[in-house]
This record gives structure tokens, C-alpha cells and sequence, in this order.
């Protein structure tokens, strides 16, 4: 996500207007959720995606329409009606995209938003995507820890946007909310804005530099994370053979763990995954790691490997409920045994950990296929 953000201000900063969609809502089986961008830029070509190529040539018409005349539009895709030839999403869901003009004029506010991403920051940027009263389409706030850069032009449509982004990056969820709107039901007469979180990528770390370590860190970053390798053997630890690795470092698993976290570069989204098969790294690794708030705690070997794992960890003091959150062996049953099966394997249930998926076929399931989380809570800041 973060490239697309960077492509976006190389155009910005060229002074090149762009077409910027954005989905802003998702209900159903939608397939792409609130945040999901598409660039369409200058020369034609498009980067990312709202949807699954349902209504994609509709949103790029609207994006060239937009960069023309600057005017930004709000516009809801459900189910195609065949008969009437409409555009709209064959799979049954319900999505809404806000389609503007990105420049110097219309968006200011972007290059505190690449500072910030770049960085390493978690960043709210909430936009105005239904205008009301003097609270106009397009407006732009980037929040971060307490600042806030950009106006709606009513200071208190901008507390409230101010303590909604608080509270949803708190969640990390982004999230669509009427500002102004009280309790009378009156929410038509106030602007709908949505809150989009931009945090860091989570953190995967992968220790022992094996060819299944590599095969993983293919699949992490397939999937979005920051991939660490860490390894006590420097001959087999170097990035020539991790190349899809962030960072590879030489050193013990444990005391790297302890190092990462005592310096805060790990929390509850981050993945820990032992490939090494050697109880001298693998045991003190994993007594660390299952003392900590992680994500998925994963570690590979055979049955036999997995027993005396658990043996060996329950000697050094970790306890049941502690052992139940270790996957050992790692992965869910697909049937494949080399590299590349296996770390899908694993991804697969890393996957199944992050979304609460069922691990079955889709095809033996019944109801929606894709999951829509419940709505954040957003609370209107206290009266002073």
C-alpha cells in the first residue's frame, strides 16, 4: 500500500494531476474492504484495484472525468441488474468509492501523509467523501498521535474527525462516521467522512536460514509483511539468498527475539515462525516468544519433533495455556512436503489465525464467502 502512496506523490510532486478511488464502504461479499485504492494516472495506466475487475472500467471512467473537472464523486456499486445492462459486482456485494482529483490544490495534505508513512508511523487520513453545508467534498486531514494537518473548514467537524481517527487507529480499522450527527436521527444533515488507518505492514519473523525459510519469506511478502530472517549461522545467512527479505540478520533466534522486542519493534500483529529443527535455538526461542502478545507462533517438524519440542518446553517452565498457543507442527494439512508446499502450508495458517476462517472448502460451506468484520465503535468526544 505504502508504494501506491508513493507513486501517487511522485505525481503530486510533478505537479501532475491524478485520479484517485478509493473504496470507502463494503457490505456482503465485496472484494476489496474499506481502503483499497486505484491510481489512475497520467499517461492511462492503472495501479491497484476496487474491486474484482467488476467495476473497474466504470471507476476509471469516473477518475478521468475527475481529473477533467475536479469535481469529486461518490458512487455505490451492488449487484449488476442484467436486464437494465448496469454496471455492477457479480458477486453479490455492495461497495462505495470516492473518485477524486489529486494535485497540489486538491490535496495539500499528501506530502505530510508521505512523511509520516515513511516513517514507519501509524496515520489516519480522513476524508470528506459527502459534503454538508460548508464542509465540502474532498477535504483532507492526516492525524498522527495528536496533530492534526488539514481543515474541513468548521473546527468542530475537525475535533470530532480528530478523535475518530484516535480511536479507530487504536482499533486499526478504517471506518466510515458522520460527524455532527447527534442522536435525533439527523444524520442526513451532517458529512459523511471516511477514516482511512494507514499503519505499518506487521512483521514476520522467520528464524533458521533454510530453503523453507526462504520459500516462506516468498509467501510473506506475498502477504503484505515486513520479513525478518535470523539465523546464528552466518554462512547460510545472507541476503543473496533471502532476497524478498526486509532484513537478515546474524544472530541466537532468543536473544534477537528479546532484542526486537525490548526495543518495541514487535506487538500483537507480529509472526514468529522457528524453521531451524534445532532444539538449541528452537526451545529458548519459543520459551520467549510464548510470553509475549504475538499474532502466530509457529515452529516445523515432524510429530516425534513436535512431542519432545513440547516436552522440552514444559521442563523449562512454560505452561499449558502458554503451549496452547504454539503451532507445532506448523500448518494446516494440504498434502505438500517441499519448501514451497510447506510454507503455504504455513501461510495458509497464518491466514486462518488473522481472519478466523474454518480451514474447510468453499465449496462445502454455505453463507457469505468473505467476512465482514463488525463496525468499529466510534465515540463523539466528551462536551468540554
Amino acid at each position: 500500500m505504502k508504494d501506491m502512496w508513493e507513486q501517487l506523490h511522485r505525481w503530486w510532486e510533478a505537479g501532475t494531476p491524478c485520479g484517485l478511488a478509493t473504496v470507502v464502504s463494503a457490505y456482503g461479499s465485496a472484494p476489496r474492504q474499506p481502503g483499497a485504492l486505484m491510481i489512475c494516472a497520467p499517461d492511462g495506466t492503472v495501479t491497484g484495484s476496487v474491486s474484482g475487475g467488476c467495476v473497474e472500467g466504470a471507476v476509471y471512467d469516473l477518475a478521468q472525468q475527475a481529473v477533467l473537472d475536479g469535481i469529486p464523486v461518490l458512487e455505490r456499486y451492488a449487484v449488476s441488474d442484467d436486464d437494465a445492462g448496469a454496471v455492477g459486482l457479480t458477486c453479490g456485494g455492495t461497495i462505495e468509492v470516492f473518485v477524486e482529483r489529486v494535485d497540489r490544490r486538491t490535496f495539500p495534505e499528501l506530502g505530510v501523509l508521505l512523511q509520516r508513512l515513511r516513517a514507519g508511523d501509524a496515520v489516519a487520513l480522513a476524508t470528506v467523501v459527502e459534503p454538508h453545508g460548508s464542509v465540502p467534498a474532498g477535504a483532507h486531514l492526516v492525524y498522527r498521535s495528536g496533530t492534526l494537518s488539514g481543515t474541513t473548514g468548521d473546527s468542530g467537524v475537525d475535533a470530532e474527525v480528530a478523535e475518530a481517527a484516535r480511536q479507530l487507529l487504536a482499533q486499526g480499522r478504517s471506518h466510515m462516521f458522520r460527524p455532527g450527527s447527534d442522536d435525533a436521527g439527523s444524520e442526513a444533515a451532517a458529512p459523511r467522512v471516511f477514516v482511512n488507518c494507514l499503519a505499518p505492514p506487521p512483521r514476520m519473523l522467520v528464524y533458521g536460514a533454510t530453503e523453507f525459510a526462504s520459500a516462506l519469506t516468498r509467501q510473506g511478502a506475498l502477504l503484505g509483511y515486513r520479513v525478518t530472517v535470523c539465523d546464528a549461522r552466518p554462512v547460510f545467512t545472507t541476503p543473496e539468498r533471502f532476497p524478498e527479505a526486509e532484513e537478515v540478520v546474524v544472530d541466537w533466534p532468543h536473544r534477537h527475539l528479546a532484542a526486537e522486542a525490548a526495543a518495541g519493534r514487535i506487538d500483537h500483529s507480529t509472526v514468529v515462525v522457528s524453521l531451524t529443527h534445532d532444539p538449541k535455538f528452537d526451545v529458548p526461542l519459543l520459551q520467549a516468544a510464548l510470553q509475549m502478545d504475538l499474532a502466530y507462533i509457529g515452529a516445523l517438524g515432524s510429530r516425534r519433533t513436535a512431542e519432545q519440542r513440547t516436552a522440552s518446553l514444559r521442563g523449562a517452565g512454560v505452561r499449558d495455556d502458554q503451549l496452547e498457543r504454539l503451532s507445532s507442527p506448523a500448518g494446516i494439512d494440504l498434502g505438500g512436503a517441499d519448501p514451497a508446499e510447506t510454507a503455504l502450508s504455513i501461510a495458509a495458517e497464518i491466514l486462518l489465525h488473522r481472519h478466523g476462517g474454518t480451514g474447510s472448502r468453499l465449496s462445502e460451506t454455505e453463507g457469505a464467502i468473505h467476512r465482514m468484520s463488525p463496525a468499529p465503535v466510534v465515540c463523539r468526544p466528551a462536551a468540554s
